[in-house]
């Protein structure tokens, strides 16, 4: 189904219903798992964390965002226990944030917002918030999730500055008078027409690494209606102190995205109840960014 209102105003109410700025991010890995979960069968073990994280962070987490990588690795069972996972995040009142980095022309790319943004039954659409998208191939590629964005009440999170070592590469070339990161970010304020909230943001959000934080000031700068995604917390580097510019003085804007540091937290102390420990992470991440916001 479509969903009600403005992508934006529901991910604005959620931060400030549960005062929290945090994504958790699920990346299961069957070799990663807390004792307990058998391995044997992929959808039960991809199910059982995914939902068990879930139910850990209900009430710490602004949103959820399920990599699609770690679940169609297992093909149909791994689809099956993503169907599983986000309808679980839905059913308990936590956005989705589905992690698959689209991009493609034509038809291609409305069979994609169809699949993963649309509301046809059977399909991951129905219980998925936001999406991430990849801008390469230009806006006409991007188009059919747009409109997801203006008419179903959808968010898209385009990938800016990504915060792996590499995407300085093309994101930020040597020499380039206006770097290719802060013209998608410029040009995210056009995507959003149609789709700005009541809070003042719209439904065409950015990727802007931790890892790289004098460019999130940047791209904050160039695009002011955006929500900012945020990874690149904890494993890869990025350091939630380093971050204040992303947010507004109401403390929104931004979403901060942690997974590895959370969701396998259980591997530091695997004598306790793993949904206690990742829970646990979850509250000392969001206490530790709430910090930072209003510090």
């Amino acid at each position: 189904m479509s969903k009600e209102g403005h992508f934006s105003d529901r991910m604005t109410a959620r931060i400030q219903s549960i005062e929290s700025r945090l994504v958790v991010g699920i990346d299961p890995r069957l070799d990663c798992l807390p004792d307990g979960i058998e391995t044997d069968d992929p959808e039960h073990a991809l199910t059982h964390l995914g939902v068990g994280v879930i139910e850990a962070v209900a009430g710490l987490a602004a949103a959820v965002k399920p990599q699609v990588a770690f679940f169609e690795r297992w093909g149909w069972r791994g689809w099956k226990a993503l169907e599983t996972v986000c309808r679980s995040a839905s059913e308990h009142g936590i956005p989705v944030i589905l992690d698959a980095k689209r991009g493609d022309i034509g038809s291609t790319a409305e069979a994609y917002a169809e699949a993963l943004l649309g509301d046809e039954p059977g399909t991951l659409g129905p219980y998925v918030d936001a999406l991430t998208v990849n801008p390469y191939l230009g806006s006409d590629s991007l188009e059919p999730f747009f409109c997801r964005v203006r008419d179903g009440g959808r968010g898209v999170f385009v990938l800016a500055r990504t915060s792996n070592p590499g995407g300085g590469e093309f994101q930020k070339r040597p020499g380039d008078e206006i770097p290719i990161f802060e013209q998608v970010a410029r040009a995210a304020d056009g995507w959003g027409e149609g789709s700005r909230g009541d809070c003042g943001y719209h439904g065409v959000g950015l990727v802007v690494g931790a890892t790289y934080p004098e460019e999130i000031s940047q791209v904050r700068e160039a695009a002011p209606g955006s929500f900012l995604l945020i990874p690149g917390i904890g494993a890869q580097g990025g350091s939630i102190g380093d971050i204040a510019g992303a947010f507004d003085g109401q403390g929104l804007g931004a979403l901060v995205n942690s997974s590895r540091g959370i969701v396998q937290a259980f591997e530091k102390q695997p004598d306790r109840p793993w949904q206690e420990v990742v829970q646990e992470a979850a509250k000392e991440s969001r206490d530790a960014l709430e910090g930072v916001i209003w510090a």
